[in-house]
């Protein structure tokens, strides 16, 4: 067994087929004074060349995943056409007299090694994105050929070094079973389309990797687990195989529960609601019945762009995604970037601590003319649908009022304008950081709604981050300190009618249903693929039973001590379920 990280989920059993790395050498080649221009417009056209494929591939892409996914490639297009990128490659030329694609690889060589001394996991993944680029540029220039995998043989298990988006661009989902990369992690772009295209991928297994893959052995790979097990015996692989077929069923049998109301045996109705990022997503979030949007990601709007999005392209959007859900609600959240999320157009300061820095709503209030065409596009699409509206990363009240403020402006702007918005339109905020906790009873009077995004809440309150391997095991979601945070936050809401959803990853733990059902949650706001999960469970759990286990966690000291009573408890209603 070899454990990599799981960054695409399923199950693949198949051959495997190793792609060779996609570079090229290149000799080293001088060049006269003379020859300088003739180079230049070497490397010219072979920008343009490279652009004319791109969108090529971005458009056939998008038939397929979606046109946020296939975006992807607005940001490999924002390289060529970066000046930066091409005075470095000038620069090289006409300093050291050598030929374009020398010059190129040289560039490119530059700012890959670059990004990747920077302690930053999403710089290093763009370090990726110019290495695709630069070498599309340095195949025109060569004259070599792509690239390409086999079509003509059985369906294989896809494994590479590392795998850039133009390379997974050309992936026929019916050729490839899965894919593995030595490299990677699950924020790379080629992991975003590798669940949008639904393979299976286990990513950054080198550390652990012994022998060489070759062409030809038989793997299986869990891209649940991120495990990859390498010539498998016949009995591991009949375990495998029945796990696709118990996977398959289950998936199947969930499709019963798409068009149940959520409602529990003794009648408390919970919304259950997805979060979305894209179009793409929506899609999948309706199709697995969704009680609309409780947290639209705006950031991915952002995002793999040379620039901010403009009022109207933004309008588009919300308009589209409302519309869509065909009055189903829709919370939308502002703008939340800093900390482990970057613009590559727009420079943030380094910072020591990033994650308690400038990021979120600290932005917004401090960058006013951008946060102010965000609610101008929010409050416009308004007028097509129940759209809330939701601020990040909230510690007080003067944050609030300042975010409010701002909103009225817009308001008034679009009505000198004429231009129709929700006049009654509903404001909330997250709940995310101990301060907001403990001052929920005034927040709650500035407000019509909470969220509670228990991801950064935990990560907060118990002082842990997440993604650092070496505390990750102090990350403990079920942590008593957080049920009394969830107790204090909820019912200090209720007390001043403001109602309240739950958007972390706590939302679509099953294990934590009972909590919600127990505190009087109305909304729980998750991934798509764990509605259904969710929704099956609540069908079969009463809310008074839930009453009772609350108050037996609260005497509970460790978090180990709550997941087993938790775990016992879900037991016991899957016994009494079975039982009629």
């Amino acid at each position: 067994m070899i454990r990599g990280i799981g960054a695409s989920t399923g199950i693949a059993i198949g051959k495997s087929f190793v792609l060779p790395n996609w570079e090229w050498e290149v000799p080293e080649q001088k060049i006269d004074v003379a020859d300088f221009a003739r180079e230049f417009e070497r490397v010219y056209e072979g920008i343009r060349t490279s652009k004319d494929e791109i969108q090529q591939i971005k458009a056939e892409l998008c038939e397929v995943v979606g046109a946020d996914e296939s975006q992807i490639f607005d940001a490999h297009i924002a390289i060529l056409d970066d000046p930066v990128f091409m005075n470095e490659i000038q620069g090289i030329i006409r300093r050291q007299y050598k030929a374009a694609e020398v010059a190129v690889k040289e560039a490119i060589d530059h700012f890959v090694t670059m990004f990747d001394l920077l302690d930053d996991e999403y710089m290093k993944e763009r370090a990726l994105d110019i290495k695709d680029v630069g070498n599309r540029l340095l195949k025109h220039l060569l004259g070599v050929p792509e690239i390409k995998l086999p079509t003509d043989t059985q369906p294989f298990i896809l494994i590479a070094k590392e795998l850039s988006p133009s390379q997974l661009a050309h992936i026929n989902p019916d050729h490839v079973l899965g894919i593995v990369t030595l490299a990677g992690s699950t924020t790379s772009h080629s992991s975003i389309m590798a669940r949008a295209l639904g393979i299976p991928l286990v990513v950054g297994i080198e550390p652990n990797l012994e022998d060489e893959i070759t062409t030809g052995q038989i793997l299986i790979i869990d891209g649940s687990e991120g495990i990859l097990y390498l010539n498998p015996d016949d009995g591991l692989i009949a375990k495998y195989e029945a796990l696709q077929i118990k996977q398959a069923e289950a998936k199947k049998h969930l499709q019963h529960f798409i068009h149940h109301h959520s409602v529990t045996p003794d009648g408390k109705s919970l919304r259950l609601a997805a979060n979305i990022s894209s179009m793409k997503e929506l899609d999948i979030a309706l199709s697995s019945g969704a009680d609309g949007v409780g947290l639209f990601r705006t950031e991915f709007l952002y995002m793999d762009r040379n620039r901010f999005p403009l009022e109207e392209e933004q309008l588009e959007v919300y308009r589209s995604v409302v519309e869509k859900l065909a009055g189903e609600p829709l919370v939308i959240r502002t703008l939340d970037v800093g900390g482990d999320k970057q613009l590559d157009y727009f420079e943030l300061p380094e910072e020591d601590n990033p994650f308690l820095g400038y990021r979120a709503i600290r932005i917004s209030l401090d960058k006013t003319e951008l946060f102010k065409t965000q609610l101008r596009a929010i409050l416009r699409a308004s007028a097509f649908g129940k759209i809330k509206l939701m601020y990040p990363l909230i510690s007080s009240v003067e944050e609030v009022r300042a975010a409010n403020r701002l909103l009225q402006e817009a308001k008034q702007e679009l009505e000198s304008e004429g231009i129709a918005f929700d006049g009654g339109i509903k404001t909330g905020i997250m709940i995310e950081v101990p301060a907001a906790v403990m001052i929920a009873d005034l927040l709650a009077q500035e407000v019509d709604f909470f969220s509670i995004g228990t991801n950064d809440l935990v990560q907060f309150t118990l002082a842990v981050d997440r993604m650092n391997e070496e505390i990750a095991h102090l990350y403990e979601p079920f942590h008593p300190a957080l049920l009394r945070m969830l107790g204090n936050t909820v019912k200090a809401a209720k007390a001043h009618g403001v109602t309240v959803g739950v958007c972390g990853e706590l939302a679509g733990d099953l294990r934590a249903l009972p909590i919600w059902l127990s505190l009087d949650v109305d909304e729980l706001s998750m991934s798509a693929h764990s509605i259904l999960h969710v929704k099956k469970r609540l069908l079969c759990t009463r809310q008074d039973d839930s009453v009772s286990v609350f108050k037996e966690l609260q005497r509970c000291r460790t978090g180990t001590e709550i997941k087993e009573m938790l775990q016992s408890y879900m037991l016991s209603v899957d016994e009494q379920t079975a039982n009629g």
